[in-house]
């Protein structure tokens, strides 16, 4: 019987948000913590452990989650996959397979969403399985490639993808489930992007393609969701998030 983890990233700095001493994951949505949200969602939903990566501005997101989770720093900030290995530390050994969240967009996600990606990761005993999403605007977001037989190729960043995959309209916002042993398989196997420096989750889509491991989507359609990294996306993310309730 599969156990499943929730690691939920919260970490980053949010340089475009201009919150200096508050970590933008704590800003109010729907008159609640962005990152609330997600975390009831799951507590509803029984997954545990949660484990919340804190760095830039720690204390706020502490001091909103209280005792409902367990913490680790990332004390440099190396990217999505470093946050996840940081993250590794906390997850015993009963543990199967770990979702991993981000915490500015995940109050999007509803239970059934995340029960069905759950599902579709266990019937397939896949390795990874993602959730993908379509938008009439997916300018800055990571372009789902897939093959012939509607098989998933790769995740292409927008910055690196050519004038015709820009056209694709599925796109990655990051909502993950991983087997456990892949992840400490692989986590050290990837590299740093020459561009940033920084260590990138999406790169274990790539090392499980060229493995022939098994890598599942659930393709969520048209779904109501905003990556928040401005004031004008969370005004945006505002008036999405209303609609939905």
């Amino acid at each position: 019987m599969t156990k499943v983890a929730a690691i939920i990233l919260a970490g980053g700095e949010g340089k475009r948000m201009k919150t200096k001493n508050v970590n933008k994951v704590v800003l109010p949505l729907a008159n609640k913590q962005m990152i609330l949200h997600s975390v009831e969602m799951l507590e509803s939903l029984k997954i545990k452990p949660v484990i919340v990566v804190v760095g830039f501005a720690k204390k706020s997101v502490i001091d909103v989650l209280g005792k409902k989770v367990t913490y680790i720093e990332q004390k440099k900030r190396l990217g999505t996959a470093h946050a996840v290995n940081c993250a590794l530390k906390k997850i015993g050994q009963d543990i199967s397979d770990v979702l991993v969240l981000n915490g500015d967009d995940s109050a999007f996600y509803k239970q059934e969403t995340i029960l069905a990606l759950i599902k579709k990761h266990n019937e397939s005993v896949a390795t990874i399985t993602f959730l993908t999403i379509e938008l009439d605007n997916p300018t800055g977001l990571g372009r789902v490639i897939r093959g012939n037989s509607e098989r998933v190729l790769a995740v292409v960043e927008d910055r690196d993808a050519s004038e015709e995959q820009r056209k694709i309209k599925e796109i990655n916002p990051a909502c993950y489930i991983f087997e456990l042993g892949f992840l400490h398989r692989n986590l050290r196997k990837i590299k740093k992007s020459e561009v940033s420096g920084e260590y990138y989750l999406t790169s274990l889509i790539d090392i499980a393609i060229k493995n022939n491991e098994k890598v599942e989507v659930l393709e969520g359609g048209i779904l109501p969701w905003r990556g928040i990294n401005t004031i004008e996306e969370l005004k945006e993310a505002e008036r999405l998030f209303v609609q939905t309730k």
